[in-house]
């Protein structure tokens, strides 16, 4: 049985060191990320999530605020975690904490179009390059579940 998943803002530096790690994991080690690209001007402004599983950091996402509406970006779970609902926990509560009203959208790896689709996103135009890495852009409606 799959341990309690808990997913909460990153509200403490302890927290962010954490998502940091988890991110650096995923994206530059494993991805290939540059860390230039990786972390950006947006970490302060940004709200973080980050997702424990038996008291161990393994998820996070942040979302912000953009001239668009309210953008969702940096899901990362650790490859280990990855069949344990950490995204949806963390796609979920983000998605709970979020105004609906807004407009939101993401960038998705083209790996994951389908998971997010699950959850309401659906894709708009072509598929792009960012940080050397295939996406769409989606955008969420409620109407799409």
């Amino acid at each position: 049985m799959d341990k309690e998943i808990i997913v909460e803002i990153a509200d403490s530096p302890q927290s962010m060191e954490a998502i940091f790690r988890v991110r650096r994991e995923v994206f530059v080690i494993e991805q290939q990320v540059s860390e230039e690209e990786e972390y950006d001007e947006f970490e302060t402004s940004s709200t973080h999530l980050v997702a424990y599983c038996d008291n161990h950091v393994v998820g996070t996402c942040r979302y912000r605020k953009t001239s668009f509406g309210i953008k969702m970006e940096r899901f990362a779970v650790l490859k280990e975690f990855r069949t344990r609902s950490i995204g949806a926990s963390l796609l979920l509560a983000a998605l709970d904490a979020i105004d609906q009203n807004q407009f939101i959208y993401l960038h998705a790896q083209i790996q994951v179009v389908g998971f997010y689709k699950k959850y309401g996103f659906i894709k708009v135009g072509e598929r792009f390059e960012e940080a050397g890495i295939q996406h769409f852009k989606m955008i969420y409606s409620i109407d799409n579940m």
